[in-house]
């Protein structure tokens, strides 16, 4: 006699526990909770950007109910309706910071992705010995650089940029934002290279192949998920870095962050205009992230099941 899908789901239903119900809500409000908490500071800065001073004191929070909409932080930065094709000094400002964040942030992701992929190949398939660090030692030294706070660089960075005449430069920001994050691209890749079978290897280079086209031809197509997590990892936290940006940068290479950080003045913080460049610098990397949200989960999740 066949089992048919009626005849599973009757069973599964029969098996469970008597609390079932109560547990699934408790399950989905928790989510449903975490979900708000994590999607109200999106919310809060969008609605902000779309505030006057006195709605953003009071704390007003839903539009059209506790306050009436207005282009007023977005009319400062010269993009709102009747604003963005005039001109518009802080406009050219935004853009100018804009595309400093993307040169920055998108070379520096890139080459840290082709290094650390690199290095984690290494780590992955040869055996190294440098005095007594073996494999998983030279891994935890790159991880552990993740310990050192910013601030202990500062002085070292600031005279050896000064030295090498990298201040205020796109070579020099690119430089700094790789060696932050290089050891997170390590750590990602090293695991995704690890769920890859050795016998693809040895075959490819039975077959002819060198290391270098074992590399290229048939590790990196199989790992290109976890390359995609790593290079948009990367650029989430080099686009959102403000410390070594407001401090090797001053005018030329000047990022996003560190203007978003500057809106204030004699009469205080100018909320609506943060909040409206919150926004807009918030809002590629959403875009980003939502297109490519396949490959990031599949990415950070290579290796969880060994």
């Amino acid at each position: 006699m066949a089992i048919t899908f009626d005849d599973k789901y009757a069973e599964s239903k029969a098996n469970r526990p008597p609390n079932y119900a109560l547990m699934r809500v408790l399950i989905y409000g928790a989510l449903l909770t975490w979900t708000f908490v994590a999607l109200f500071p999106l919310y809060w800065t969008l609605s902000t950007s779309f505030k006057s001073a006195v709605d953003v004191t009071q704390g007003n929070l839903i539009p059209w109910i506790d306050f009436q909409p207005n282009w007023k932080g977005w009319r400062s930065l010269g993009l709102s309706p009747d604003t963005i094709f005039g001109i518009s000094t802080p406009r050219d400002e935004f853009i100018g910071r804009f595309i400093n964040s993307i040169i920055t942030s998108v070379g520096s992701s890139m080459l840290a992705l082709i290094l650390g992929s690199l290095a984690a190949y290494g780590l992955s398939r040869f055996t190294y010995k440098f005095g007594f660090m073996r494999n998983d030692d030279i891994l935890f030294f790159f991880i552990s650089q993740l310990i050192l706070p910013p601030v202990v660089l500062a002085l070292p960075f600031l005279v050896l940029y000064k030295f090498l005449a990298l201040l205020d430069t796109y070579p020099g920001m690119i430089f700094i934002y790789t060696l932050t994050v290089l050891p997170i691209v390590i750590w990602i890749m090293r695991d995704q290279f690890n769920t890859i079978p050795r016998e693809l290897d040895e075959a490819a280079l039975v077959d002819g192949l060198s290391h270098w086209g074992v590399f290229f031809r048939i590790i990196v197509p199989i790992a290109m998920p976890g390359m995609v997590a790593a290079f948009i990892l990367s650029l989430i936290l080099t686009w959102n870095e403000y410390y070594f940006a407001a401090l090797l940068t001053s005018t030329n290479a000047k990022t996003l962050p560190v203007m978003v950080a500057s809106q204030t003045g004699s009469q205080g913080i100018s909320w609506w205009t943060m909040a409206a460049l919150s926004t807009a610098a918030i809002a590629p990397l959403a875009i980003v992230g939502i297109m490519l949200e396949r490959y990031i989960i599949k990415g950070l999740t290579a290796g969880a099941v060994k």
